[in-house]
């Protein structure tokens, strides 16, 4: 006789973890529960669910509705082995290039890259669906103050592993990250906009999701969110990518082009980036320090979920 694992009440499974016994953590192995996995995953659930960054601050809410407004739901998970073969594909040039910097050129002992995506709220969402000519005021908080917490979770998310006894490194709050390539100076240049570490590919890789026409990644929570990542030397069991195609969950229906007020995607070209970074420049000048577009991942098939006719497979 098989015996299926017995679900674990919440609170008596994080009572397990913090536990320094050895047994228990066995017990909980036999249980078919994955302790490894499931410590930074309850911890950072905990610290996203809970930390004021995820929430717009009254004194600085563009409108006092918004005081309180929760940026980011509930995130997703991905894992990825340090030395997966993808990583060394994103040096080519036409997807990164040679500046891309793998996870053992960030840190050297590395065994494991760590993905989260963190997908808008509905709040955030439903109010950037309105207006599809310019950025609504929440998506506008969710881009920036979205990013200030971005930076935190990262942070966070180091010193997690660290107290836990292994290095750690998260590229995007780290001195080395470069935004843009350093070997082309031309703004028109597609390859000018290529950073030597990618959220998007890294998510792709630890098997959260797959890019769109957009050049958004679709995952099963869908393309409206944003990504973080960590470098650790903690080993966790890597993900399987379900899928072998970068666009494998596209479906290819183009309304994010008819969506783009900047008319910088479609079906032929994909996205041109130029087009896009000045539409967004041109939010910064009127909403200062804050920007943002976003139209092309909402009112889209994909913008919570993955398109009916992959998830129906």
């Amino acid at each position: 006789m098989v015996c299926s694992p017995l679900p674990i009440p919440q609170n008596i499974l994080q009572n397990f973890i913090k536990s320094p016994c050895p047994l228990l953590r066995v017990m909980i192995i036999l249980m078919g529960v994955n302790m490894e996995k499931l410590f930074p995953e309850t911890a950072l659930r905990d610290f996203i669910n809970t930390n004021s960054g995820n929430f717009v601050k009254k004194e600085i809410a563009l409108r006092p509705d918004l005081a309180g407004m929760r940026i980011f739901a509930e995130p997703l998970f991905g894992f990825a082995a340090a030395e997966d073969p993808y990583f060394a594909e994103l040096k080519k040039p036409g997807i990164i290039g040679a500046h891309f910097k793998a996870p053992r050129e960030w840190l050297p002992e590395a065994k494991t890259v760590i993905s989260l995506f963190l997908p808008f709220t509905e709040t955030v969402k439903s109010a950037n669906r309105r207006d599809m000519s310019w950025p609504a005021t929440e998506w506008l908080h969710a881009r920036v103050e979205g990013q200030e917490f971005q930076d935190e979770i990262c942070k966070y998310t180091v010193k997690l592993l660290k107290d836990g006894g292994f290095d750690a490194v998260s590229p995007m709050v780290d001195p080395g990250f470069a935004r843009v390539s350093p070997s082309i100076t031309d703004k028109t240049e597609q390859g000018f906009y290529t950073s030597n570490w990618s959220e998007r590919h890294i998510a792709y890789a630890c098997g959260l999701g797959t890019f769109g026409l957009s050049k958004g990644l679709i995952t099963a929570k869908g393309i409206a969110g944003r990504y973080i990542s960590v470098i650790t030397t903690a080993f966790f069991e890597p993900d399987k990518r379900p899928y072998t195609g970068i666009y494998d969950y596209c479906n290819n229906c183009g309304v994010c082009a008819k969506n783009c007020p900047a008319g910088a995607i479609s079906p032929e070209k994909g996205k041109i980036h130029y087009l896009c970074s000045d539409f967004v420049e041109s939010t910064r000048e009127k909403h200062r320090p804050r920007f943002g577009c976003g139209k092309c991942q909402v009112k889209v098939p994909c913008e919570s979920g993955i398109p009916g006719r992959i998830a129906a497979q």
